[in-house]
């Protein structure tokens, strides 16, 4: 078997076994990185419910980087942790601001961002 032919029956067997989360659904750099920091200690369960409501709420990164912090903290409440919301909201800001909107693709780069480590970096 191949590298691509493996590839293939890996993507297969997830179709299969994994559970339908939003994130994977749409594979967006910006919903990876909200599902990523949300997911940091907390249960994919109390995830779900909460991400949904940030998307609709904050669906892109100049969304979020136009909004308080204050209410990206209300809508975070119950994920505990609230660091990561501020994270977040600054990685909106510097992706916005600094990148003009552009999501970042290099692997340093992604790691300028507030709230994003080496394992985070590496899954874009």
């Amino acid at each position: 078997m191949n590298k691509d032919e493996f590839q293939q029956l890996l993507w297969e067997k997830a179709k299969e076994h994994y559970r339908i989360m939003p994130w994977r659904e749409d594979t967006r750099p910006y919903y990876v990185l909200v599902s990523e920091l949300m997911l940091q200690q907390t249960q994919v369960n109390r995830v779900i419910p909460k991400f949904e409501a940030f998307i609709a709420r904050f669906p892109d990164e100049k969304s979020l980087a136009e909004a308080s912090l204050a209410d990206v903290l209300k809508l975070w409440s119950g994920l505990g942790y609230n660091r990561r919301a501020k994270f977040l909201h600054e990685a909106a800001n510097k992706i916005t601001n600094e990148y003009s909107g552009v999501f970042p693709t290099t692997y340093d780069t992604l790691l300028s961002l507030p709230g994003v480590g080496k394992g985070t970096a590496g899954l874009f």
